[in-house]
């Protein structure tokens, strides 16, 4: 069984401000994260994934019709985990390996945008990477995460109502753009690629 501790913030409430409100965090983490977690457990107990981890739980059910309800809310607790220990402030230049990846910062921050707006109602942008194909940005569609497909993760943007309303509303490319210039802790994302 899983808790929220076994999930911790890599920073205080506090400290994505002003571009993410400490009351946002509650929410998102303290409310949010708390419940997916809640019903993955309920949903787990005395089944077969009831004795997995998180990511066997996501390999296992994310084509088992049956498990529909698990998946959903064991992706979601992974893509909530992978999001907020993407979030940081005081390390925001895009690294060169991602800027010449995508043929400068500008270009990276365009493409990542353009996926990010494209995102009809819930979802998650993903930057990706794999030593054959290099660098990707994709989109998934409500709980769906790149590790049910075989992609690394390197960087994630949750696109849930969820993560920004209390603080941009209905404006949510400004919530995009504030997340691409402020809000991404590049160092995770260096040390998550092993590079």
């Amino acid at each position: 069984m899983f808790n929220l501790n076994d999930f911790p913030l890599p920073f205080r409430e506090t400290d994505m401000e002003p571009y993410m409100s400490a009351e946002t965090i509650r929410f998102h983490y303290g409310k949010h994260l708390a419940t997916y977690i809640a019903n993955l457990n309920k949903l787990i107990a005395g089944t077969k994934y009831a004795d997995m981890d998180l990511h066997e739980i996501i390999i296992n059910s994310v084509n088992d019709e049956s498990a529909e309800k698990i998946f959903n809310n064991a992706a979601q607790v992974f893509n909530h985990e992978f999001f907020f220990n993407c979030l940081g402030r005081g390390n925001n230049a895009t690294p060169d390996i991602i800027s010449d990846a995508f043929g400068g910062v500008a270009e990276f921050k365009e493409k990542f945008r353009l996926i990010a707006n494209s995102v009809f109602g819930s979802g998650w942008v993903w930057l990706t990477h794999d030593n054959e194909s290099g660098f990707d940005i994709i989109a998934t569609r409500n709980a769906d995460t790149p590790i049910a497909h075989g992609k690394k993760p390197v960087l994630a943007l949750d696109l849930w109502e969820h993560a920004y309303y209390l603080d941009f509303q209905n404006r949510r490319a400004d919530f995009i753009d504030t997340f691409l210039d402020s809000m991404i802790d590049w160092k995770f994302v260096l040390d998550n690629m092993n590079l």
